[in-house]
């Protein structure tokens, strides 16, 4: 479906994301005014350790108003590969490096206004090696059993879109490995 994109301009640039403004020209003749958020991308990542349970954090998050259950994930820094970046936040939210990292997935988080793509990896073979967090997260870290994960994705006690999609990248990995016999 042809589009054409007539004019953007910057309307706000922040520390984790700019916001612009797309004038587009449809298919159809029609114009449109579209604010979209700009952000560098970002990694979600699911530590798993040799008990079997995925390492969450807790942290305040002020758009929600309350506390949330989620993954530990991070925003790309300039000219960092998702990799690198999963490396490094896995350090500064968990305090765990992982032996063994893999990519389970990726998705927009929500690509009706924003550009912000997010890689999914599962962390492993964790070991400690702490990073100084980011000045403005406090995080708890807690360690759920993934049965008991998967139940609290269901009752909705885990709330966050990103959380629930890597839970759900995780799934199908588990279930692949298994139909492939390792």
């Amino acid at each position: 479906m042809p589009f054409e994109t007539i004019r953007s301009e910057l309307m706000y640039q922040g520390k984790a994301f700019n916001v612009r403004r797309d004038q587009v020209r449809w298919h159809n003749g029609q114009v449109s005014y579209l604010d979209i958020v700009d952000h560098s991308g970002a990694v979600t990542l699911i530590p798993i350790d040799e008990e079997g349970n995925i390492w969450f954090v807790r942290q305040y998050r002020h758009a929600a108003k309350t506390e949330l259950l989620e993954l530990p994930a991070g925003t790309l820094e300039p000219e960092e590969t998702p990799e690198n970046c999963a490396r490094r936040e896995v350090r500064e939210e968990t305090g765990m490096a992982a032996a063994e990292i893999r990519k389970v997935g990726e998705f927009y988080l929500a690509p009706g206004y924003s550009t912000e793509y997010m890689h999914i990896f599962l962390a492993t073979k964790l070991y400690s090696a702490p990073l100084p967090g980011d000045t403005d997260e406090f995080l708890s870290v807690e360690k759920i059993p993934i049965k008991q994960a998967y139940q609290m994705a269901a009752s909705g006690e885990i709330r966050d879109a990103k959380s629930l999609v890597a839970l759900f990248f995780l799934q199908n990995f588990m279930e692949d490995k298994k139909a492939a016999g390792e």
